[in-house]
């Protein structure tokens, strides 16, 4: 059995590395059996999508008795804006200092001092992808229902629906969005699937599709969402996606790539190049559901065959990011540097991806495209390993025969502006917008 000491995120207000206190009447207002009867929260289910990645305008009733709501962007901003006047979160993410790494990747910088502090080392195993649930340690079912934003779910429907107060039934499970008490941008939610269900973290078919849809609801690129297995830094044994805006492309984004394999629903698997951690590329497939399996399938041989991996869903839910590595590891077989060890930086999906939290000023003042590099480069897989593991994927997926086909573009997202601030003074308050607006109908 592999353990590191390491200091988790805390992410809820009443987080705690000892067991809380389960007694009946706790007074936190969370969502246990003690508080949950009468709980109330605004309810948003999306229209289903048909196709891959597909962005509609959606469709407003004409028995609508509300204004349309330009829906996924304002919703989740506003309640988070709202919370943080409230005061809920640990520190002020607006204030901390961002920056673009000067080079060629195009790596983001952040400067996030706040993210560890408060916090105290807990045994945490990272040679094990499936761990079973344990309600005795923190789970979210014990965060404060005013750090809940709303319920989502993908609905069957043909056009949006959202409601403003809608009941939790708990046996029922609701999937509900929640805010990241310790963000690192503006925005930085949770997407908890099933949340009354316990499910410990692991990719599972439904829940990634959920994910998936939140992604393309959003309609807009700057919305990433991202997931971290259990031995590729997830810190709570609760199955979370986590969420955030942030306006500019990550240099995973930009990598090119080289073309693997196409499935026989059309999802087509690429490798990264010229990128520090080994990863895939998927794209494709005759309906978001394809692409969403592909993935789905992909994940679930990583964990039966215990392989820790991050997830980046980018491209407004057409592009799913795929990235086994080995850092922590290599970081408990005392195989990592001691100078990487003291920056603090346990590189999981957003680092991955090219989003750098750095938590001591030093390391922010003397940031460089080496060193983001070489940190990331202690994350992937080598490059015989990545073959062994790419093999496993195709057989469960049930593809063979790779293609050797290089893609001659380079996968990214353009800036809608045209331009990317290289200066730390970005404003972070207000929403970022491509100029798309979902409307939906909102019944009482």
């Amino acid at each position: 059995m592999l353990k590191i000491k390491r200091v988790p995120t805390v992410v809820s207000n009443y987080q705690k590395d000892d067991v809380a206190d389960e007694s009946v009447g706790c007074g936190r207002n969370c969502l246990g059996a003690c508080c949950i009867n009468g709980a109330r929260l605004p309810l948003y289910a999306c229209k289903k999508l048909e196709k891959s990645g597909a962005v509609e305008k959606l469709v407003i009733s004409h028995e609508a008795k509300e204004p349309p709501v330009a829906f996924l962007e304002s919703l989740v901003l506003g309640e988070w804006e709202d919370r943080f006047q409230r005061g809920l979160f640990r520190y002020d993410v607006t204030a901390c200092e961002t920056k673009v790494i000067p080079g060629k990747y195009g790596f983001v910088a952040q400067l996030n001092e706040g993210r560890h502090l408060k916090k105290r080392p807990t045994e945490f195993r990272v040679d094990k992808v499936l761990q079973a649930f344990d309600g005795n340690k923190f789970n979210f079912t014990k965060v404060g229902q005013e750090e809940l934003l709303f319920q989502f779910d993908a609905g069957e429907d043909d056009q949006v629906q959202f409601f403003p107060c809608m009941p939790i039934d708990p046996e029922n499970s609701p999937s509900v969005v929640a805010i990241n008490v310790s963000p690192i941008e503006y925005g930085h939610v949770l997407l908890i699937p099933r949340v009354l269900d316990c499910l410990p973290q692991r990719i599972d078919h439904k829940s990634l599709l959920l994910a998936v849809h939140m992604t393309a609801e959003a309609a807009n690129p700057y919305f990433r969402l991202g997931y971290n297995s259990l031995g590729a830094f997830a810190t709570i044994n609760h199955l979370h996606f986590q969420a955030y805006y942030l306006a500019m492309p990550f240099p995973l984004e930009k990598a090119p790539s080289k073309k693997m394999v196409t499935t026989v629903n059309g999802v087509k698997i690429s490798e990264l190049l010229s990128y520090p951690v080994r990863s895939l590329l998927f794209e494709g497939g005759h309906s978001m559901q394809d692409l969403s399996d592909a993935v789905s399938d992909a994940c679930v041989c990583l964990q039966n065959n215990n392989i820790p991996f991050n997830i980046l869903i980018s491209d407004c839910g057409r592009q799913i990011f795929l990235m086994p590595q080995c850092y922590a590891e290599k970081q408990a077989l005392g195989e990592v540097s001691p100078e990487l060890l003291e920056t603090q930086v346990n590189p999981a999906v957003w680092e991955i991806s090219g989003h750098m939290v750095l938590k001591r000023k030093e390391d922010y003042e003397g940031a460089s495209e080496e060193n983001a590099w070489r940190l990331l480069a202690e994350a992937s897989l080598s490059e015989e390993r990545f073959k062994e593991v790419n093999a496993l994927i195709f057989e469960a997926i049930g593809c063979s025969n790779p293609e050797e086909e290089l893609e001659g573009s380079t996968v990214h997202q353009q800036n809608p502006s045209g331009s990317v601030n290289q200066k730390s003074n970005r404003t972070h308050g207000d929403p970022i917008t491509n100029g798309t607006t979902s409307e939906c109908l909102v019944l009482q």
